[in-house]
């Protein structure tokens, strides 16, 4: 189907805008209530809802629950099992890390360990930025034989490290079992191929873990998403777009670029997003701006913090909407319900508004009344198709 659609391509001036809630989709916190999109006081997203095509999507498919990377890859309009990404690699390239073929990169978390050895806090009680810089620095001169090794901040509690030298390969399982009163895993190798950079890991983990012993709450770290830089097709080759990024977080910038987006740096806040994206207007055809505190807020189980995240996004919705997208898409990469504290595998509320289309009767947007509109539920690649299809930019198939 993908040479069918690069075989339809057309041109245009048409924007297409994707506005993504990370975590968006969630659960009620009683039974019979309402989830955090249905609970929050959302006038502007509920009215385009009415204006618009509505449904819900599965990033991957349904009953499997994604990760940050399958999620937006999804949304991009990927197939997450065909191109499948290490977190390690997204977050190196979210801060614009060299890497090169043969490097193997790792998401570290710093955690809090317990004199057991025990997690008892993933996050290291969510360290600001400058502490993991710090932590960072300490652990920067840990010597492997045979490796060059490079640990950098990213944002918050969140590191990447990546290893260089001969031999390396991704075929290692993380250490952090997302679990808290557990003990870390073991770096353990998912083949042969993984033997030598699961000793690497092992090593680095039990250096940091006596570097970080009189660190609390950052006194342990957990790595996830082993990775070697993959080679995915750009949108401009798949979709004939040329597309733009304007996330905070620095995993999304990771993401944007892996498939070929610019990405606009220094932005803090949807106030710098919904400048960026006026001043980049003329210049793009395809843009992506991404919350992340609908998610983060999940994860921490704050059930009014979400709701409050989603009333915040809605109130900078009409400034998007000012500068009249051909198309505009608004969803989540995935769902976080503030209930489970996790990404779960429920389907993700969306809608699509665009002049040529049909408003299904939709009257508010949230997860039970999207499954009633004209989509019902579809798998998350396909909202890229449409966006293409609305903008005028595929052309007839067939006589």
């Amino acid at each position: 189907m993908q040479d069918i659609v690069k075989g339809l391509l057309k041109k245009n001036d048409k924007k297409i805008v994707l506005l993504v809630m990370d975590g968006l989709g969630g659960l009620p916190k009683e039974k019979g209530g309402k989830t955090e999109l249905e609970a929050a006081e959302s006038p502007n997203l509920d009215a385009l809802a009415t204006e618009s095509e509505c449904g819900l999507h599965t990033p991957i498919d349904f009953g499997i629950t994604p990760g940050s990377a399958p999620g937006h890859l999804s949304l991009f309009g990927y197939s997450p099992i065909d191109f499948p990404i290490g977190r390690g690699v997204v977050a190196a390239m979210g801060i614009g890390f060299p890497l090169q073929a043969g490097d193997v990169a790792a998401r570290v978390n710093f955690a809090t360990i317990d004199e057991k050895g025990s997690i008892t806090d993933r996050r290291a009680g969510r360290i600001p930025t400058e502490r993991c810089a710090e932590l960072c620095e300490l652990l920067a001169s840990i010597k492997i034989p045979g490796i060059e090794l490079f640990i950098k901040p990213v944002m918050d509690y969140r590191a990447v490290v990546v290893f260089r030298g001969k031999d390396l390969s991704d075929h290692v399982q993380d250490t952090d079992p997302q679990a808290v009163g557990v003990k870390p895993l073991k770096p353990k190798p998912i083949s042969k191929k993984g033997g030598k950079t699961a000793h690497v890991a092992a090593e680095f983990i039990a250096e940091a873990g006596k570097r970080l012993s009189d660190q609390a709450p950052a006194n342990f770290v957990l790595t996830r998403g082993f990775a070697e830089l993959p080679h995915i097709p750009s949108m401009q080759e798949l979709f004939g777009l040329k597309p733009v990024a304007m996330p905070i977080y620095p995993d999304y910038k990771g993401i944007s670029r892996l498939v070929g987006m610019d990405v606009v740096e220094g932005l803090n806040d949807l106030d710098h997003q919904a400048t960026a994206l006026r001043d980049q207007w003329d210049q793009y055809d395809f843009f992506f701006l991404h919350h992340k505190y609908t998610d983060s807020t999940g994860e921490d189980g704050n059930y009014d913090a979400k709701v409050s995240e989603i009333e915040k996004f809605d109130a900078f919705v009409p400034r998007i909407t000012a500068l009249k997208p051909d198309v505009l898409i608004v969803t989540g990469d995935h769902s976080t319900p503030s209930v489970m504290k996790s990404h779960s595998h429920h389907p993700v509320p969306f809608l699509i508004h665009a002049d040529q289309i049909r408003p299904d009767g939709v009257r508010e947007f949230g997860e039970r009344a999207c499954v009633t509109g004209l989509w019902n539920v579809i798998p998350g690649r396909l909202l890229i198709r449409l966006a293409l299809a609305y903008a005028d930019k595929l052309a007839k198939y067939g006589a």
